[in-house]
């Protein structure tokens, strides 16, 4: 008997000895970096060889059969939700004249949620719900938000910080007036810096074209005092971008990932780059016209994403309030980086993003109401704005009209 049993330890205690190449390595140097998958299946190998041989009668410790493993971690439900207009006091039959209308014409698609859910959707053909679309000037909308978040987070301490801050190469401009440069100014379009964007004869092409984008803005003439005049300019988002990229120490696509996109279960969203990998902040964004719409609505809940405040809920309010008469013109006053008007015939405050060839991130906070526009209107940037103010907003049925038809 002692006899069996001295060979049968004996043979254990060589079977735990010939363990793989991976679990060790000669001189007792760790092993190669591996996957998660490997290095799981290498520490067992390891606690094996590593720990004393159990006696016979002693078989090692199994978990109880009666211990039920950790719940998984519960993901919050980005999905939309959708419900028919007349549940949401919007005329159904308005929106069917609607799509009617918009058979005839450029724009792409058209989504509007009210109280949360989506109530009608519109798709040119050849393009549905998972179709991303440029949307230009829209893309400033989404710098500004993280320009909210990275104050909130202490890598910017606030709008007021110079731009020199960021991007030491302000300092090499010679016109020293440049070097008061912030970032308020930006946000409000009101650097001086000369840019002709709102207009038929741009800088433009010259601009897009530049071996580096950061050196072309700050190379521009100061044509008025920082703070003085507004005048748009994707040059000082651009700027924007850069300096937020420099404060936070990563691309802003990535930080955006992290801090907006995943959060509000965005997947479809794109990002461009200029020459030297700084995001397009204020022109480059790609993204479906669903994901644009919950970025509206995270506006409209100021900020707050199930439960989570993804941006400040001040940055919103700030954002959204009127900050400069914007262009002087019938497209609104300006925040950071929001336009501001009264729409329709019932004068809804609206605050909204706006970009080239006619896209638009429509709110309504009275209405509790957001719209996405796709087009492409190359003469006329206004073109869309009809469908949302003479069929949209002239949809809603007030609390004593609810439930009628018009």
């Amino acid at each position: 008997m002692t006899k069996t049993f001295s060979l049968l330890l004996a043979g254990l205690l060589f079977l735990s000895g010939c363990s793989s190449p991976e679990a060790s390595q000669p001189g007792g140097t760790s092993a190669p970096e591996t996957s998660s998958v490997e290095i799981s299946s290498q520490q067992a190998s390891v606690q094996e060889t590593s720990s004393p041989v159990p006696a016979v009668s002693e078989p090692p410790e199994l978990p109880s059969s009666s211990e039920e493993p950790p719940a998984p971690e519960e993901k919050p439900d980005n999905d939309w939700k959708f419900d028919l207009p007349e549940n949401h006091q919007m005329d159904p039959e308005v929106f069917a004249s609607l799509h009617q209308a918009l058979a005839g014409s450029n724009i792409y698609a058209m989504v509007t949620a009210k109280d949360g859910v989506i109530i009608d959707e519109y798709y040119q053909d050849g393009y549905d719900e998972a179709s991303a679309f440029p949307v230009h000037s829209c893309s400033k909308s989404f710098t500004s938000a993280l320009t909210g978040i990275a104050i909130d987070q202490g890598y910017v301490k606030g709008v007021d910080d110079l731009l020199s801050d960021y991007l030491p190469q302000v300092l090499e401009q010679e016109d020293v007036r440049k070097h008061q440069l912030t970032l308020y100014h930006l946000l409000t379009q009101t650097s001086g810096l000369e840019w002709y964007e709102w207009s038929r004869v741009t800088n433009w092409t010259e601009f897009r074209s530049a071996p580096n984008w950061v050196d072309y803005i700050l190379g521009r003439n100061l044509v008025s005092t920082p703070g003085a005049v507004a005048n748009y300019s994707t040059g000082n988002t651009h700027l924007l971008a850069a300096a937020l990229e420099q404060a936070v120490g990563m691309n802003l696509m990535d930080y955006a990932q992290i801090n907006l996109f995943e959060p509000l279960g965005i997947q479809s969203a794109q990002w461009g780059t200029d020459p030297q990998g700084i995001t397009d902040g204020g022109n480059g964004l790609t993204i479906t016209a669903r994901d644009a719409a919950r970025f509206g609505q995270l506006y409209l809940q100021n900020g707050e994403w199930q439960g989570k405040q993804v941006v400040p809920a001040k940055w919103v309010e700030e954002s959204t309030s009127i900050k400069t008469n914007g262009q002087g013109d019938s497209t609104g006053s300006y925040g950071y980086q929001w336009w501001i008007r009264p729409m329709g015939a019932g004068n809804y405050d609206t605050f909204y993003a706006l970009g080239a060839w006619g896209q638009y991130i429509l709110v309504v906070p009275e209405l509790e109401l957001v719209t996405v526009i796709t087009s492409m209107y190359p003469e006329n940037i206004y073109a869309p704005r009809p469908f949302f103010t003479d069929y949209i907003l002239a949809a809603y049925l007030p609390e004593e009209n609810a439930g009628q038809s018009s």
